[in-house]
């Protein structure tokens, strides 16, 4: 049993499709196709069965993966470690980030973290909506990204490092209309929202398709970092993080809806393909240490 074997099973697994598998390992399908079957031999038991043209796991094959995505990450984090050790870790990454501030993604305590630990590396940012995000990170546009979402995302290697709350900030010129408040009076409110593609119009979106509505939206911003300025001239409402929208009604700079909420994460994210590049395992530890702080 070899660590190339295992790295075809965790890819065919993931991508379902040996084309597909071929291309990320920088391989030919026939390999990729032996390696499998090697592998199979060596275990004594088949890992995928053939259904509709795409691959799938057998019930073995899915209680091994794990042990086999486990493997790849030692190996990965061993050959970072020696690496590091020999002082040879270098290159570049380019990390997307979702439309939100440097000091709440701790994107300088990150590139602090990065210069002591990782010097030789260099670091780029990317700032994309949400379904960019992962449409990059999943084609590798981009080496990883950190991004906002209320489930973890498919299709990529995922790890949470903080859970987050989004509240309704409605401007206080709207104060003498409370008494009117209600699901349906809020969707026709002026609504101030984020790209298509960005996590503050997904949220959005949820949140009203749950009562049946839509929100009267006047403005897309692309920039879903700045929302709370829209608000608190009065433009509109928006979805706020919490600890912003809180803040700001104790400033009297707007007014939060106390009747809804909804619940995210921030996960940092990066193909399964990827997920065993040394430079990826060592900067997820370096992003773990920071958000561990």
């Amino acid at each position: 049993m070899e660590l190339y074997q295992i790295r075809a099973f965790v890819s065919v697994a993931r991508l379902g499709n040996v084309t597909k598998a071929a291309d990320a390992l920088h391989v030919t399908q026939p390999a990729v196709t032996a390696q499998i079957k090697g592998l199979e031999q060596d275990l004594g038991i088949a890992l995928f069965v053939r259904a509709g043209g795409r691959l799938s796991l057998t019930r073995a094959g899915e209680r091994l993966l794990p042990c086999a995505e486990a493997l790849l990450q030692s190996s990965a984090e061993m050959q970072a470690t020696a690496q590091r050790l020999k002082g040879e870790l270098s290159g570049s990454i380019e990390l997307g980030v979702p439309g939100e501030t440097p000091e709440f993604l701790r994107l300088g305590a990150l590139l602090g973290g990065m210069q002591q630990g990782l010097p030789l590396v260099e670091l780029r940012t990317r700032s994309l909506p949400l379904l960019h995000l992962l449409d990059q990170v999943r084609g590798g546009g981009l080496s990883c990204a950190l991004i906002v979402a209320p489930n973890p995302p498919r299709d990529v290697q995922w790890h949470p490092l903080r859970s987050l709350s989004y509240r309704v900030a409605i401007p206080n010129r709207l104060k003498p209309e409370m008494h009117s408040w209600g699901w349906r009076f809020l969707a026709s409110l002026p609504w101030i929202d984020g790209a298509i593609e960005s996590h503050v119009h997904q949220m959005l979106r949820s949140l009203f398709e749950q009562q049946g509505l839509d929100p009267n939206v006047v403005l897309r911003s692309e920039d879903t970092s700045g929302l709370d300025d829209f608000v608190r001239s009065g433009s509109g409402c928006a979805l706020l993080r919490e600890e912003v929208a809180v803040l700001g009604a104790e400033r009297e700079d707007w007014m939060v809806w106390s009747a809804a909420r909804i619940d995210a994460q921030l996960f940092f994210v990066t193909s399964a393909e990827r997920a065993s590049d040394p430079l990826i395992v060592a900067m997820s530890s370096v992003i773990q240490a920071v958000w561990a702080q």
